[in-house]
This record gives structure tokens, C-alpha cells and sequence, in this order.
């Protein structure tokens, strides 16, 4: 991982956020849970996608560890859609859907249904670099697609 990744000015830095969410994707690849922790500051919250909280770098990488040796070992993320807001000239939301493509799934350019889902990463300038201050990830699970979301939402006649 590179020290300076998403070091530049903050003002609407849209390739130094960019930058950033793309070395969490290359820490994940390799299975560097210090260097996937490192991009998230002193202070951050993740909530993963079973309600999991971790609190701080530390926290991140140590959460994320066990899963990178175990049933994440060599497993990558995949994104479908990014899109980056800037709420101030420090401060980046980053909503994107995507997932997880497992080992065993090699010859897949995209997460399986199951794995699909749809994040929300807020990322902040601090001491001179893009760091992610927040992250909450939720299954994509649309309630309208549900059999029961169909019923309930047609039209009558």
C-alpha cells in the first residue's frame, strides 16, 4: 500500500477518492488486512453487512484479518457502481453497489445475487490524504422484486 494514496488537494478530488477506493479493493485482493485498515482513520465506524461494528484502522484490520485467512482468503471486490458526492471540499460520499467474488468463483466478472450490495463510504481529508471515516454496507435486496413487495405494490384495476 502506498503511503500516499489519496494525498492531493481536497477540493472536489475526485481521483484521490477514487484512488483510495481502489486500494481497498487491491488490500482486499491480496488479503492485506493492515493495509486495508490503514485507509481508514483513528476514528472510523465500519458496520459490515451482517451488523458487524468495527471502530478505528485497528479495529478494521483486525476485524477483517480471520476473514483474509479464512473464508475471504483470496477473494476480491467487485464494483458496478460508484458514484462520488462531495458534501465539502473535505468530505466525500461514495455510494456504490457491488460485492464479493469468492475464490471459488474465479471465472466471475461479477458478484453472485447473494453477494450484492450496495455500500456507502464517507470519506474525509485529514493530515493530507483521503481516509474512509465511515462505512456501512447492506445486501441488495430490493423488497419491490420480492414476491410480497409485488403483490403489495400492484396497481388495481
Amino acid at each position: 500500500m502506498s503511503a500516499n494514496v489519496g494525498a492531493a488537494s481536497p477540493r472536489s478530488d475526485d481521483e484521490g477518492v477514487l484512488a483510495v477506493m481502489e486500494e481497498l479493493e487491491r488490500a482486499w485482493a491480496s488479503g492485506d488486512a493492515d493495509g486495508f485498515g490503514a485507509l481508514h482513520t483513528e476514528a472510523c465506524s465500519y458496520v459490515a453487512f451482517d451488523g458487524t461494528v468495527m471502530r478505528g484502522a485497528e479495529g478494521v484490520a483486525d476485524g477483517h484479518r480471520a476473514l483474509f485467512t479464512g473464508i475471504l482468503r483470496d477473494s476480491r471486490l467487485v464494483t458496478q457502481h460508484r458514484d462520488v458526492r462531495f458534501v465539502t471540499p473535505e468530505a466525500a460520499v461514495v455510494v456504490q453497489r457491488g460485492g464479493v467474488v469468492m475464490s471459488w468463483q474465479r471465472g466471475r466478472t461479477a458478484p453472485s445475487r447473494k453477494r450484492l450490495s450496495t455500500s456507502t463510504t464517507l470519506l474525509t481529508f485529514t493530515t493530507g490524504r483521503w481516509q474512509v471515516a465511515a462505512f456501512q454496507n447492506t445486501r441488495f435486496r430490493p423488497w419491490a422484486e420480492t414476491l410480497v413487495g409485488r403483490l403489495m405494490t400492484r396497481r388495481t384495476r
